[in-house]
């Protein structure tokens, strides 16, 4: 497709989204055992008697934020099509040996060393068996600093990849290589968050959504205005996009690819600290206004945090 004249606005991967079954023990491991800042915790818009919490970096980027809707004893999902199947972060060239100590220290399960594109990384699985990856980033010199430096990207396994490879194209991603049935897809210039990896896998059965699955990634924009010629442009190719939903943090729209994928664009602005100051951000429960007034039932429903 040809598209429009010009590149939409999509600077990246903004954050990603999955579903856990202990709200505290998902807290502990990306706090304590990835090193990530928890930057919000809120509830979930559609049922508040779920948190929705927030990890990222020091100063809460867009770009570097991981965030779950943690449901109590919820029942593992069933990997297949038509799913986000692992999520990537960057960190230092030269930090692996670390990070293989530290995984191992925090828990992780199947902390292997591999390779992706000619990038050396490791894979391991989150409490719910959700697929993660540290990749190494030419773009991080190795130094004392060995913290996560963002999302690098996602990979998404689908029974046919040819229509969610025409939607990234339009948003900007680039073909960047082919590895057995992966191809990859590259968003130039991009400040993290810029690879995409679709896997072909028609004979897989498809995922069953649950514990450890993602629910949705979310592409980042700077704008309301760069967020509607995205809106714009998706329409124009078929796809039922939402119309604009205010997250608190963020403006969102979302749409449902032909390959099962939700799909999430999001503002950059209003930002994590407009509720609450930098320095304490995730400290204590943050309420969309719609449920203010459950406070005091969900302060005594919602397991206590760390």
């Amino acid at each position: 497709m040809d598209g429009f004249a010009m590149p939409l606005p999509i600077l990246g991967l903004h954050h990603v989204t999955s579903k856990a079954s202990d709200p505290r023990g998902t807290d502990r491991f990306w706090r304590q055992g990835l090193g990530l800042r928890r930057i919000k915790q809120t509830v979930n818009f559609d049922n508040p008697s779920v948190y929705h919490l927030y990890y990222g970096d020091a100063v809460a980027a867009p770009g570097s934020v991981m965030t779950y809707f943690p449901f109590p004893g919820l029942a593992r999902g069933s990997r297949g099509t038509g799913e986000v199947s692992a999520v990537a972060f960057a960190v230092p060239v030269g930090s692996l040996d670390f990070w293989e100590a530290r995984l191992g220290a925090a828990g992780a399960g199947d902390v292997m060393s591999d390779t992706w594109f000619g990038e050396a990384g490791l894979s391991f699985a989150a409490p719910d068996s959700d697929a993660f990856c540290l990749v190494e980033s030419a773009g991080l010199a190795h130094s004392e600093n060995t913290d996560i430096a963002g999302l690098r990207g996602v990979t998404l396994r689908l029974a046919d990849i040819g229509s969610t490879a025409e939607i990234l194209t339009e948003f900007g991603y680039r073909s960047a290589g082919i590895e057995g049935n992966a191809s990859r897809y590259q968003l130039p210039n991009a400040k993290t968050g810029d690879v995409v990896d679709l896997i072909a896998d028609p004979a897989a059965p498809k995922a069953v959504e649950g514990a450890g699955s993602v629910h949705h990634v979310a592409f980042g924009v700077g704008d309301l205005a760069d967020q509607d010629r995205v809106r714009s442009a998706m329409l124009v190719m078929g796809q039922k996009v939402t119309g604009v939903r205010d997250r608190d943090y963020f403006q969102s729209i979302y749409f449902r690819t032909p390959g099962g994928v939700l799909f999430e664009v999001a503002t950059e602005g209003p930002g994590f600290a407009v509720d609450e100051d930098m320095a304490h951000l995730g400290e204590t429960l943050k309420l969309p206004a719609q449920h203010a007034h459950l406070r005091a039932r969900l302060e005594a429903e919602l397991v206590p945090l760390d």
